[in-house]
């Protein structure tokens, strides 16, 4: 019998970080969409994705992550299920206040396939420390492997993609010394009652991209 996957993808590479004149007039300056390349990295991801018999996709509710995952749920047919634990890490010296999000029905006018149904399962307290992040995002991915059967996709950030993979793993409180590139993939097999990492911070799916 095939074994249960769980993919968990760093969202592709922001707009603000390719043109930083962008914040000066956007409306929501923390929270910018994909750049042109990134655009290209979540079609990337969606073509390494394709042939995987994956169930349900979640996200974080920012925009750059939507938009990473709005190609995967093209390809595979799949709506987004917006997951508030899967989020920024809110600190107060990236974020001085909490950062304005579009609303659910303001990413569905964006992207399609939002699925407004859903209630997300965790949250993120802005001034939250950075083991808190962590903390949090792992004990969401726990409760969607638990509540959600077959394959998923987790869409995230940074902390919230290490937190993820850490909490699966069995891990939390312990330092994945990794560098993410944006548009990375982990891959973790259910084995034993628990999940192993077969795949991390993969970015051979983006080889091809110019």
């Amino acid at each position: 019998m095939r074994q249960r996957r769980v993919w968990i993808a760093r969202h592709a590479s922001r707009l603000d970080f390719a043109d930083p004149a962008w914040a000066r007039s956007a409306p929501r300056s923390h929270d910018p969409p994909l750049s042109a390349a990134g655009q290209r990295e979540a079609r990337a991801i969606a073509s390494r994705l394709a042939g995987e018999p994956i169930r349900h996709l979640f996200s974080s509710p920012f925009l750059r992550c939507i938009e990473t995952a709005a190609p995967i749920a093209e390809r595979l047919g799949l709506r987004i299920l917006v997951e508030n634990g899967l989020s920024e890490w809110l600190n107060c010296e990236w974020f001085p206040r909490r950062p304005e999000l579009l609303s659910l029905e303001g990413l569905a006018q964006c992207v399609p396939a939002i699925d407004l149904a859903y209630h997300s399962l965790g949250a993120a307290r802005h001034g939250e420390s950075g083991e808190e992040a962590l903390a949090r995002s792992g004990a969401v991915a726990r409760r969607l492997v638990r509540e959600f059967t077959g394959d998923l996709v987790l869409v995230g950030h940074g902390a919230s993609v290490l937190g993820a993979t850490a909490g699966l793993l069995g891990r939390e409180g312990e330092a994945l010394p990794l560098e993410l590139p944006y548009a990375c993939l982990f891959c973790l097999v259910e084995k034993g009652g628990g999940f192993r990492l077969e795949q991390c911070a993969s970015t051979s799916h983006l080889k091809a991209l110019p």
